[in-house]
């Protein structure tokens, strides 16, 4: 398998991991009907996203920590929410990429989680 290594592979990865996220029975819910995401222009804001944080690129403008306080005021966000995004953001990585650009998303992704599930949920 490769490493991730371009924008391309970037959006290979968001692709396909939402697209596991949209048919998961525990978190579609709070991106289709809570958040009601739009998926045309919410995919290459996570492109932005994560090619920033792999390979450094400073082409993302957000504020993901407000997004997601005011994801939660809508919609409780729970530990098993944290711990599903997480789960299927590390088997899609696994299942279509190796190396050590991919080793860099797998750790930002555990904690990316871990802090946003703290200043939601204090827990």
């Amino acid at each position: 398998m490769k490493d991730l290594e371009s924008r391309n592979d970037i959006a290979q990865m968001v692709n396909t991991f939402y697209e596991k996220v949209k048919a998961d029975s525990l978190i579609s819910y709070l991106f289709t009907d809570v958040a009601q995401v739009n998926w045309e222009h919410h995919l290459p804001v996570m492109y932005d996203f994560w090619e920033s944080i792999v390979f450094g690129k400073g082409n993302y403008k957000g504020n993901p920590m407000q997004s997601h306080i005011q994801l939660h005021g809508k919609s409780p966000l729970k530990a098993e929410h944290f711990s599903r995004w997480l789960e299927l953001f590390q088997s899609n990585l696994k299942e279509h990429f190796s190396g050590p650009n991919t080793e860099i998303a797998s750790q930002r992704a555990q904690s990316i989680a871990m802090m946003i599930q703290l200043k939601t949920s204090g827990y």
